[in-house]
């Protein structure tokens, strides 16, 4: 259709040549309704297919994100391990968004050379030879010219897609780790190294921008280009011009333009981004599986029926394929149903693996498992997903009330309930929001506990909750509640041992003994626990859930990670919701498009990019208007010069139209143009040739100069509002991380920004030139017919209106569409990091359905943006076919003298070129007011609220060695995280002297993490905070954290160096670095300060990265000294070395110690008590446990007698050696006076 269409048109201009012989106005008729019927069905056609094509695009992006993700559930250790989020988000917002327009466009390598050929044969008809210099110029510069920058753009989107990658992973570990960096004050680093990542990730987008830019300005010349060529060989062959000719082949120029240098290329760059996709896709999909192992280990690992029963013989097991040594050796363990086993060991010593093994995670080398029953996994580290603490529990079960109440009590979750604002309906937000460590803990051992399996396997779910808390959790909940079940126990807390019926003594990937407390030797107690052999009792230690395995990256960060909404649905009750996303509504605010161009370049910049663009296409349409008038004067010489009446090549000769004779109104007219009009006024073919040859190149030259330029500003526009949003996001609040899910701010660092980067430069200059050409075919209609002034008028307000009601449905549409679009990224997200739990509890089938919704409600929310578009589209078109049909009938109806043909053709063949090109340019259009929703969520988070100024002025700048002695004061301060919340602190007054070593303890939620965050200012305050009498409110951020040293209660480390983990300033010597690795025992285990730490530091074990953040607070050397449960994560040994270092490299500082672990604050110069946010007793141990009734007294009476004595001894001779007293007889004098 679209190569019959020029006939057609040829045939309605030669209607109007003043040589023809036709007057019949039923011709003339019959010819303009074949042109509009051809444009009406063209419309309905490409439409219907359109949307067909790009049904087929979703249905294939939305099955492989399903693939993705299901994929996702089947990996094993080692491919999670090597499978960052940042790659996955990556994978599934940018790559899988390739196959939507590559089912758009991919027609078109096929449909392309069958339209090519037609045209030419018809050109060739028409023009003869001179077609051959059209073709081969189109062809030329169509497909080895756009071909080669098709493959470059595919190249180079590769290139983006890894950088991005890369940065994404960057922006994961920020939004993760964000607390310690702000606690560290590295703000200026990070930035740094984002800075670093995004530069190299714009070097290539600005190369395919530049690309493109040159790609889109061939698109728009070409078509003139090679008019221009085949107009002049064909005067140059002795041939007269004439308006069907000129015409015919601007509008077979036009189609082929169309399908060779815009659909074609497109579809190779389409299809080579896919392909670069594909491959990504199938690299990912081709990672080793769990099933995989499970197949290994058919033969090995098998289902007993005596329920609860645990049989492992012989088995050597290991990470990796073919590993120097296995992680697990020779490994021969029976386990009789009802069984209580308790696993012990040191740090990588292989505890965990055994657990992953059992799980079937850990692939066998060896020897054979055999289970009986269904398995319980309580992880270590605390998975928790978006939803009701309820639904947290029943994990997707079904409520049995009695059950859950039981459950609930059993694992001390009660008195929690009564101060959650909504009991057990309490929304638990991503990380856990408003939740301790040791709730998340208990509410994750809670669902293992609700499961109601035959074996649970319990890995050190103890070690983040309270003294009495553990041991409630031991008798009721292990040795009571789940006294019929098998359970194996991974622990360090000795003083349980004793009530175990096994306990398996595991050492470097073998078991050392297998036996009953009572035959363990004293010499194994005390390489067990070195620091209370004697007593043999030990509390809370907490070991990493995976264990440093070899050099495999199976680690995962210790982090809470949550999945969105998982199982929402199954409690039908109301619950409080999580902090929505802000969604704007209505039209982009003007000053959204002004910051976007601000962002961009100058004033001038930008006023000399406007001239530009005006100037181009005055220089394209002078070359069609000249073009016009060439025709016309050719068409009068004729007339004016009978002895020339040579037509050859005409195309309505060549398709043998019969004429009739010339009527009265045509000899009329040549005879009114005639007198009108003297030959000498008809300048030479040379001159016409000449003047279209400079409008020709003026537009090649501004038309390329102004695609770069524009590509230019927005290049520069994308690096600064991504900076100015990295700088305020880093800068927020801690409330404003502990209320947007991580995938939330992902988001707009992958997805938004990769909006900007590239789908809005390109629909933007794809707006501006389609609104530049449109402008432009109306001027010129205008110029050759003014009464279609009105019309046009009427069709331009309805067009108004139509666009109104569109592009406000189209902008919330596509707002929406962003917004469902984070929870997917949440979900995969939270996915990788509760894996084990997930797959333990046969969970997958739940979570999958769960991701198929949040899935398919973005899908909805997309398709709905892409149909409104499509239907927006023909209508636009309708009201074009209308235009067209007012156009070519008006010719008909006002023919007089002054009508020419190539006045006709100009006309028509304009007209006929806005059919489609409104739609498409209005399409544009909203698809740029789309993406600029995505400048606008950018814009959002360049205005964040900031935590305070992070440099303090030049008038309350401390000294240079402040602090120089670390005495801090509290004074009336209350903390409330919101103005709404109830205060977490209430009037907390005291003084912590200099050097003073000072314990804080409390049951879990008593406000000691936040007391705290309040000293290093994460939270607001009401009241005063000094430090050596310097207000720290009244300073800048970086000089308060900068000079407060912390060993975090999670040790976080980044993907770097280890020089740069130590020291990311640069502001000590190697020598300086070595020394503090030495003092922590790390020296021997580190090869170079440029070993590189993977992800979350898992190519370490747990002890080994607290280490290396003690080694950081020796390397900052401050005068105070945070410890927040930085003991919880270790085994003895490591504890050992810690508490000597800090003794030893702090002996100057003060110390604030946050603990569980009563007997690493027994020598503290003063013990702070916190319950319910109030500080209710401070003073030196001693002191405390004079009082029969304290709080301080009551959690040491809990730990037992026999570490009660002991833990008063410490405190005994310790406030002795202080003070100098006889502790006995002050204790008689303290009981006579009680």
């Amino acid at each position: 259709m679209h190569c019959f269409k020029p006939i057609v048109l040829a045939e309605y201009i030669h209607y109007y040549d003043l040589s023809t012989q036709e007057s019949r106005p039923e011709t003339g008729w019959l010819l303009g309704s074949c042109v509009v019927l051809m444009a009406f069905l063209n419309v309905v056609i490409m439409h219907y297919a359109s949307v067909g094509c790009q049904r087929i695009g979703m249905r294939v992006r939305t099955a492989c994100c399903s693939l993705v993700y299901r994929k996702l559930l089947k990996l094993s250790q080692t491919s999670l391990g090597q499978t960052a989020a940042g790659q996955l988000v990556n994978l599934l917002s940018n790559d899988v968004q390739r196959f939507d327009m590559a089912a758009n466009f991919l027609h078109y390598a096929w449909i392309m050379p069958i339209q090519a050929v037609i045209a030419f044969y018809i050109m060739y008809r028409s023009v003869g030879y001179a077609a051959i210099a059209g073709m081969l110029a189109i062809t030329l510069e169509s497909i080895p010219l756009q071909g080669y920058m098709s493959r470059l753009q595919g190249k180079w989107r590769y290139h983006i897609a890894l950088r991005t990658d890369n940065r994404v992973k960057l922006m994961n570990e920020i939004t993760t780790g964000v607390q310690v960096i702000k606690m560290y004050a590295w703000e200026k680093p990070f930035e740094k190294v984002i800075e670093l990542a995004r530069r190299l990730e714009i070097d290539v987008v600005r190369k395919t921008s530049y690309i493109r830019g040159v790609s889109v300005a061939i698109m728009v010349f070409t078509e003139r280009v090679t008019l221009y060529l085949t107009i002049i060989t064909y005067v140059l062959l002795g041939n007269r011009l004439t308006g069907d000719v000129v015409f015919s082949m601007a509008q077979l120029f036009n189609t082929v333009q169309l399908y060779m240098s815009i659909f074609y290329p497109m579809a190779i760059s389409s299809y080579a981004e896919a392909d670069v996709s594909i491959k990504r896709l199938e690299k990912f999909l081709l990672l080793e599986e769990n099933t995989d192992i499970a197949v290994a280990n058919e033969q090995t690992i098998s289902d007993i029926e005596k329920k609860g029963t645990v049989r492992i013989v012989k088995v050597n097991a290991s990470w990796l394929p073919n590993p120097i040594v296995d992680t697990l050796m020779n490994i021969n363990l029976d386990i009789a149903p009802g069984t209580l086993c308790c696993v012990v060991g040191n740090v990588g010593s292989g505890k965990s693996s055994l657990l992953q093994l059992l799980l079937r995670e850990l692939p066998l080398n060896a020897g054979r498992v055999d289970i009986g029953g269904s398995i319980s996994y309580a992880s270590q580290e605390s998975w928790l997903f978006v939803s009701s603490v309820r639904n947290n529990i029943l994990f997707g079960r079904p409520y049995i009330k009695n059950r859950y109440k039981d459950v609930v009590k059993v694992c001390a979750l009660e008195r929690d309930f009564e101060q959650f604002p909504h009991g057990d309906k309490t929304l638990v937000g991503e990380r856990g929001v408003s939740l301790s460590g040791g709730q998340r803990a208990r509410i994750n051992l809670a669902r293992a506990v609700y499961a109601d399996a035959d074996i649970y396997l319990l890995d050190d779910p103890l070690s983040a909750v309270d003294t009495h808390v553990g041991k409630h959790l031991f008798h009721e909940c292990f040795k009571k509640y789940l006294k019929d079940k098998t359970r194996i126990l991974v622990t360090h807390q000795l003083q349980f041992l004793k009530e175990a019926d096994i306990i398996v003594i595991i050492n470097n990937g073998r078991i050392e003994k297998i036996c009953t407390y009572s035959e363990l030797s004293k010499t194994e107690l005390g390489s067990l626990n070195q620091e209370n052999a004697k007593e043999n009792e030990k509390e809370n230690i907490q070991e990493d859930h995976r264990e440093r395995v070899q050099s495999v990256t199976s680690v995962r960060r210790e982090r809470l990670q949550s999945v969105t909404s998982v199982g929402s649905s199954l409690v039908n009750e109301d619950e409080p919701q999580e902090t929505d996303e802000l969604i704007e509504k209505g039209a982009i605010p003007t000053s959204t498009y002004l910051e976007y161009c601000r962002a961009g370049g100058t004033i001038f910049l930008l006023l000399f990019l406007f001239f530009l663009l005006i100037i181009a296409q005055m220089a394209s349409n002078a070359s069609d208007l000249w073009v016009t008038y060439w025709t016309n004067m050719e068409e009068l010489r004729y007339q004016l010069t009978p002895s020339e009446n040579l037509i050859t090549g005409n195309l309505t000769n060549n398709f043998n139209i019969t004429t009739t004779e010339t009527p009265s109104i045509i000899n009329d007219t040549l005879k009114n143009v005639t007198n009108q009009v003297d030959i000498t006024s008809i300048g030479s073919r040379d001159s016409y040739i000449i003047i279209y040859t400079i409008f020709i190149i003026g537009s090649i030259i501004l038309t390329t100069a102004r695609s770069l330029l524009y590509y230019k500003i927005c290049m520069t526009a994308s690096i600064n509002l991504h900076n100015k949003m990295f700088s305020n996001v880093l800068q927020a609040p801690m409330r404003f991380f502990d209320t947007n899910p991580s995938g939330r701010i992902l988001n707009r660092f992958s997805k938004d920004m990769g909006a900007v980067d590239e789908l809005l430069p390109r629909a933007g200059l794809d707006a501006l030139q389609i609104f530049l050409v449109m402008f432009g075919i109306l001027v010129m209609v205008f110029i050759v017919t003014p009464w279609m002034v009105a019309p046009a008028i009427v069709l331009g307000i309805i067009f108004y209106y139509f666009r109104l009601i569109y592009l406000e449905t189209a902008q919330d549409v596509k707002r929406l569409e962003g917004t469902t679009k984070a929870p997917v990224f949440s979900h995969i997200s939270a996915t990788l990091y509760g894996m084990p739990t997930i797959r333990s509890s046969k969970a997958e089938r739940m979570i999958t359905r769960e991701f198929d919704v949040l899935q398919d409600q973005h899908t909805s929310t997309w398709f709905m943006f892409f149909v409104s578009s499509e239907a927006f589209g023909f209508f636009l078109d309708i009201i074009s076919t209308i235009f067209l049909a007012m156009v070519t009938y008006q010719f008909l109806i006002f023919r007089d003298e002054n009508t020419l043909s190539g006045n006709v053709g100009l006309v028509i063949s304009q007209s006929l070129i806005l059919t489609g090109m409104l739609q498409f340019g209005v399409r544009q259009t909203a698809e740029v007011t789309s993406n600029m929703t995505s400048v606008e969520r950018v814009l959002q988070y360049t205005k964040l609220d900031k935590e305070g100024p992070f440099e303090s002025l030049p008038t309350n700048k401390p000294d240079r060695n402040w602090p120089n002695s670390g005495k801090v004061v509290f004074t009336n301060v209350y903390v409330r995280y919101t103005l709404e919340d109830p205060p977490v602190l209430k009037n907390l007054n005291m003084e912590i002297n200099q050097a003073e070593k000072v314990g804080i303890v409390g049951r879990t939620g008593a406000g000691k993490s936040t007391l705290i965050a309040s000293l290093f200012r994460l939270a607001p305050i009401e009241g005063k905070i000094t430090i050596d009498d310097v207000d720290t409110s009244a300073i800048g951020l970086n000089d308060l954290r900068s000079n407060i040293s912390i060993i975090p209660q999670e040790p976080v480390l980044f993907s770097s160096s280890i020089r740069y983990n130590l020291d990311p300033f640069e502001k000590v010597t190697d020598d300086m670095l070595w020394q503090a690795l030495e003092n922590v025992e790390l020296k021997t285990a580190i090869d170079d300060l440029n070993q590189q730490v993977s992800e979350g530091g898992s190519n370490f074990s747990a002890g080994q990265r607290q280490l290396i953040c003690l080694a950081r607070a020796i390397v900052r050397n401050n005068k105070i000294l945070v410890m927040d449960e930085a003991t919880a994560n270790v085994d003895p040994q490591t504890d050992s070395l810690i508490q000597k270092t800090i003794r030893t490299n702090f002996e100057k500082c003060t110390v604030i110690t946050i603990a569980h672990r009563l007997n690493t604050i027994m020598d503290s110069d003063r013990v702070l008590v916190m319950d319910a946010g109030q500080a209710v007793e401070f003073d030196h141990p001693h002191q405390l446990l004079q009082k029969p009734h304290g709080f301080f007294t009551k959690m040491v009476q809990q730990t037992g007698p026999r570490m009660e004595a002991t833990l008063r001894k410490v405190a005994e001779d310790d406030y002795e050696k202080k003070f100098g007293k006889n502790v006995t007889e002050e204790n008689v004098d303290s009981k006579k006076d009680a």
